[in-house]
């Protein structure tokens, strides 16, 4: 984004908070849950027509929630199909994306205290060694409907369009597992990938989640390099990702470079000791 992009930004967040304030003097009261609006939001009224915030390969119908990080959500009338088309799938984000996502010399490596052994793959290598398989499987994010909250919840005010059942194609998380070898004492796996954190710091980590090693083993648990029959979308995490079926979407890893398998479960940003705690009785 250059700089004249990154100073419309400004004006526009300048532009959202007295246009809140306008609002709340003109109906006499206090806009409800305002405060609860993520840093970043920008009204849809303010969107309209604005080609600053289009979404690369996503349908202009998409409402834009937030766009630091870029969050859009589906409206509900283009959730019939019952294939989610791809163009429609809803956006979530914690991070920046990559600026580089090169099909053709992306790599993923497995490794962790309960791998046999530490293994690099490329995505030609995956498709040449593993069975391809598809599944149409649902992802749906863990805040939809955050927006119905009493009392009102912090984060974005996802309605209910965070949700998608699209087609998905790639191999079996447990057949690149096994063929990396699982220790006896594996009992999680977590993934990694090429986003990047708010503040730029390539240190920071964006997003690291996992599910624990039976889950992993399932047979719908998936590396995915296709949706609806065609590359993934920019935005919906190509040229490779995991897709976690039946678990919130935070666990379907996107920009998918790395996966640890682990001896211990994972302490995770934004969970709670009690959230992980209920992944052990899982």
């Amino acid at each position: 984004m250059n700089e004249s992009d990154k100073s419309e930004l400004h004006r526009r967040e300048f532009l959202k908070k007295a246009s809140i304030v306008t609002l709340g003097s003109l109906i006499g009261s206090k806009i409800v849950f305002a405060e609860s609006f993520p840093k970043g939001l920008i009204p849809k009224a303010l969107l309209s027509g604005d080609e600053l915030f289009s979404i690369l390969g996503k349908s202009g119908e998409l409402i834009v929630l937030n766009d630091k990080p870029i969050n859009a959500e589906t409206p509900p009338h283009l959730l019939d199909p019952k294939i989610t088309p791809s163009d429609v799938m809803f956006v979530r984000n914690n991070g920046i994306p990559p600026q580089k996502t090169d099909a053709s010399s992306w790599t993923l490596t497995i490794e962790g205290e309960s791998a046999r052994q530490t293994r690099t793959y490329t995505i030609a290598e995956l498709k040449l060694k593993f069975k391809e398989h598809t599944y149409q499987l649902t992802l749906e994010c863990g805040g939809n409907g955050r927006s119905e909250f009493n009392p009102p919840a912090k984060g974005n005010q996802w309605t209910t369009g965070a949700v998608a059942c699209c087609t998905w194609t790639g191999v079996r998380l447990k057949d690149v597992l096994n063929d990396v070898g699982v220790k006896s004492n594996a009992v999680y796996i977590g993934y990694y990938g090429k986003d990047t954190h708010l503040s730029g710091d390539p240190t920071k980590v964006v997003i690291s989640r996992g599910v624990p090693i039976k889950k992993a083993m399932e047979d719908e648990a998936l590396i995915a390099w296709s949706m609806n029959g065609k590359e993934i979308p920019f935005m919906n995490g190509a040229p490779l990702r995991l897709v976690i079926g039946g678990w919130p979407a935070s666990t379907s890893g996107k920009w998918l470079s790395k996966i640890v398998i682990r001896d211990r479960y994972m302490m995770v940003q934004k969970w709670e000791v009690s959230h992980t705690e209920c992944l052990k009785t899982q």
